[in-house]
């Protein structure tokens, strides 16, 4: 039995591991975007004024997390070959996911009563 995770794969390179990671970002900004916008909820956006602080209707807030979730298919679909089973690709796309949800929860904490 080989574990694959093991053996060094000559196609992939360092920014394959980058980009997973990236596109794990972008992954987890798209959800908090998506459920808001498709519950009919304003949420905080890039787009409001002030930008991250200000709320976004509900159709910015859905845009928006279809345009992070297109971000994330390329960067995780597209770059490389994502295998679910290799350890380090999924590691990689959690990292991602865990960094920019912990600073979601920490940025928006404040406006919705979450502990910093």
């Amino acid at each position: 039995m080989v574990n694959r995770d093991l053996e060094p794969s000559p196609a992939r390179r360092w920014y394959h591991g980058v980009a997973y990671f990236f596109g794990g970002a972008f992954l987890g900004n798209a959800v908090p975007h998506l459920v808001n916008g498709v519950s009919g909820r304003p949420f905080q956006s890039p787009f409001a004024s002030p930008p991250g602080e200000g709320l976004s209707s509900s159709t910015v807030n859905v845009l928006w997390g279809l345009f992070n979730l297109a971000v994330a298919y390329v960067l995780v679909g597209r770059v490389g070959t994502f295998e679910l089973r290799r350890t380090r690709h999924v590691l990689a796309l959690a990292g991602g996911v865990l960094l920019i949800s912990l600073l979601a929860a920490r940025s928006f904490g404040r406006f919705y009563g979450g502990l910093r």
